[in-house]
């Protein structure tokens, strides 16, 4: 569904994906990879479970939340891709511990 417009880029990150290995170009987003790997649901809402992807990719909607490195709500679209990375679905609200939080 989704194509990614230069085709002859390496793909030099991997990262993974709920077990799953996913390639990246150099400097694109974890949501951006995903969806280039025809993956499209990213989270499920808490009160109904129903499945959530990125929909404006800048940042504003935040239907791309995920857990990101073991931390969650964290926007796809505005994380990029790292080898090495854990990525996987959020289900549900998460719970933001207030102490860890860096201080603006």
């Amino acid at each position: 569904m989704f194509k990614r417009v230069i085709n002859d880029a390496i793909a030099d990150v991997v990262f993974d994906f709920e077990g799953a290995k996913i390639t990246a170009r150099s400097g694109e987003s974890v949501a951006a990879a995903l969806l280039a790997d025809d993956l499209l649901s990213f989270r499920q809402t808490p009160v109904k479970d129903l499945a959530r992807g990125p929909f404006c990719m800048m940042g504003v909607c935040f239907d791309c939340l995920m857990v990101i490195d073991g931390q969650p709500n964290r926007q796809a679209c505005q994380v990029v891709a790292t080898s090495g990375m854990k990525v996987a679905r959020q289900h549900g609200a998460a719970e933001l511990n207030i102490d860890q939080a860096d201080p603006a």
